[in-house]
């Protein structure tokens, strides 16, 4: 299908559950980890697509608050991948200018890890380009009682009265304070569910789902999806 200039133009802020890798490794005869690693190197670059493409803001599932359910070994096989990716990112930052922000509860995450988190992230807060939001250790639901917990921590200081509570005002108790809700978010790997991500953000989102496991979506793909966004007829309620 070939795009057009308006099709190609994307949305300001697209967010990603990378899903599939497992799978992918299974299909393949390989160990999951191995799909981990692969689906980091997709990550690198849908990221740096998507940086050249104009996307402002790139949102992605990197680990749920569920996924500590996984073995031991997946788990610290992820987490490794994360730490080399954040060492090359503060590396490279000043050649690439992208901002990081991190969504979810870094405290269950290694000394070292949250280190590099909080290095990148303020490290970077200087630059102008795509800012990336990694959902780490983040589950939806988890968000909102933090949220709701810390309005209510406001509340018993005297900060706020209860009814002082509007959408605006929950809105910048949540991780994404300050960050635009996502327009669109993809899911590849053929599952057709949200999984506790963005419940509060992804109210007017078009999501897309996409049967391609997330090793293999490539920068067409997100061509595709973005066409298939400017393909709709986004109304927010209205007629």
């Amino acid at each position: 299908m070939e795009l057009t200039q308006k099709d190609r133009k994307p949305p300001r802020h697209i967010a990603i559950i990378m899903d599939g890798n497992g799978r992918w490794a299974k299909k393949r005869g390989l160990p999951r980890n191995a799909g981990h690693a692969a689906g980091a190197e997709a990550f690198r670059r849908i990221a740096n697509y998507a940086r050249t493409i104009g996307v402002e803001y790139l949102t992605v599932y990197a680990f749920s608050t569920e996924n500590w359910r996984r073995s031991e070994e997946e788990i610290s096989g992820i987490m490794r991948l994360l730490g080399a990716y954040l060492r090359e990112a503060i590396r490279d930052m000043a050649k690439n200018h992208v901002r990081f922000k991190f969504f979810g509860d870094l405290s269950r995450l290694s000394p070292e890890l949250q280190k590099l988190c909080l290095d990148a992230q303020s490290q970077s807060a200087q630059y102008d380009g795509v800012q990336v939001n990694f959902c780490l250790n983040y589950g939806g639901r988890d968000e909102l009682v933090m949220a709701a917990k810390a309005f209510a921590a406001d509340v018993v200081n005297g900060k706020h009265a209860p009814e002082d509570l509007t959408e605006d005002l929950l809105s910048g108790y949540l991780y994404s304070a300050d960050v635009p809700d996502p327009e669109l978010i993809i899911r590849p790997s053929g599952e057709l569910r949200t999984s506790n991500f963005l419940l509060w953000q992804s109210a007017y989102s078009e999501f897309v789902f996409m049967d391609v496991l997330w090793p293999d979506f490539s920068e067409k793909d997100l061509d595709k999806a973005i066409a298939e966004f400017h393909g709709r007829n986004r109304r927010f309620g209205g007629v």
